[in-house]
C-alpha cells in the first residue's frame, strides 16, 4: 500500500502566552496543500524496516515514522512488520509539517491494515502523544488548532494560488519557540495582519524566525514588493516563507527572479491549498 502525506501551512499562527506543561498556547488556522506531500509505501517484512529517499531525515528510531509505528504497536498489542519506504518531498526544517504528516499517515494506514478499527478519536488522542502538529494531518482539510494544537475545529477557507520559497537551511521549531518571548521585531519589516479571503494572515513566530535568519525578513519584504504577490508570511516556525499569488500561472516567474536576485539555492514549489 502506498500513501501520501500531505504539507500544511498556517495561515494564521497567534501564541498567547507559555501554558505551566511547557508548551504555548497557540491558535492557529492550518490548512493542507495535497499537492506537495510526501510518499509511504508499505510492504510486508519479517521485522520493522524503514528505508528513506530524498532528505536526510537522521537515525531511523528517532524518525516520527517509526514513532508512530512503537506507538501503533505498544496501544493494541500487535506486531507491525513491515518495510515502509519513505520518499521525502517535503523539505525538513521548513515548518511545512513533514514529519507529522509521516506519523500521521503511517496511525492512518496501520489501523487499515491491521483492521483494528480505532476511532478518529483514538487515533488523534495517539497523534497528539507524537507531536502538536500531528492531529490535525488526521483531518482532511483546513482547521482552526488550539491548546498546544491538539483542539480541532474545522472550517473552509477559500482556495489559495500560492508560491513556497525556502533557502538550503531549516529552522528547529523548539528553539524558535524558546526565543519567541525574549526577541524583538525588527524595524523595517511588516508583522501586521495581512486580510486576504477574510482572514487576517499574521505568524507570531515571525518575530524570533526572523531575528534569528534576517533572510527570511528579506525573503517576506521582498515578495510583498512584488507585482504579483497579495500577501507574504512565513510558514509555522519556517524556514519556508509563501506568497499568496494573484494568478498560480505566474508562480515560475516569481520564482526565477528571486533565485535571480535573492539565493540560486531556493527551494520552490507552486500550487493550491486543499
Amino acid at each position: 500500500m502506498t500513501v501520501t502525506a500531505p504539507a500544511k501551512l498556517n495561515l494564521i499562527l497567534r501564541i498567547h502566552g507559555k501554558r505551566e506543561d511547557g508548551f504555548h498556547e497557540l491558535e492557529t488556522l492550518m490548512v493542507p496543500l495535497p499537492g506537495l506531500a510526501d510518499l509511504l509505501d508499505f510492504k510486508p517484512a519479517e521485522s520493522y524496516v524503514l528505508e528513506t529517499g530524498g532528505a536526510e531525515v537522521g537515525p531511523v528510531e528517532d524518525n516520527l515514522v517509526t514513532k508512530a509505528l512503537r506507538l501503533f504497536e505498544q496501544r493494541t498489542g500487535i506486531p507491525c512488520h513491515y518495510q515502509i519506504t519513505l520518499e521525502k518531498r517535503i523539505p525538513p526544517g521548513a515548518g511545512l509539517g513533514g514529519g507529522s504528516s509521516d506519523a500521521a499517515a503511517v496511525l492512518r494506514t496501520l489501523n487499515k491494515l491491521k483492521e483494528t478499527g480505532l476511532a478518529k478519536g483514538e487515533l488523534e488522542e495517539m497523534a497528539g502523544q507524537l507531536g502538536s502538529d500531528v492531529p490535525f494531518f488526521l483531518r482532511e482539510g483546513a482547521c482552526w488548532c488550539r491548546g498546544r494544537g491538539e483542539i480541532l475545529e474545522e472550517t473552509t477557507v477559500d482556495e489559495l494560488e500560492l508560491l513556497l520559497l525556502k533557502p538550503a537551511f531549516g529552522v528547529d521549531t523548539v528553539d524558535a519557540y524558546q526565543r519567541w518571548a525574549d526577541t524583538e521585531e525588527l524595524p523595517y519589516v511588516r508583522y501586521e495582519a495581512q486580510e486576504i479571503a477574510g482572514l487576517g494572515m499574521r505568524n507570531d513566530l515571525e518575530r524570533s524566525g526572523f531575528a534569528k535568519f534576517p533572510f527570511l525578513a528579506e525573503l517576506k519584504m521582498w515578495l510583498l514588493e512584488q507585482f504579483e504577490v497579495r500577501a507574504a508570511l512565513m510558514s509555522g516556525s519556517g524556514a519556508t516563507v509563501f506568497a499568496v499569488l494573484e494568478d498560480v500561472a505566474g508562480a515560475d516567474a516569481l520564482a526565477e527572479r528571486a533565485m535571480t536576485e535573492l539565493d540560486p539555492k531556493l527551494w520552490w514549489w507552486a500550487g493550491r491549498t486543499g
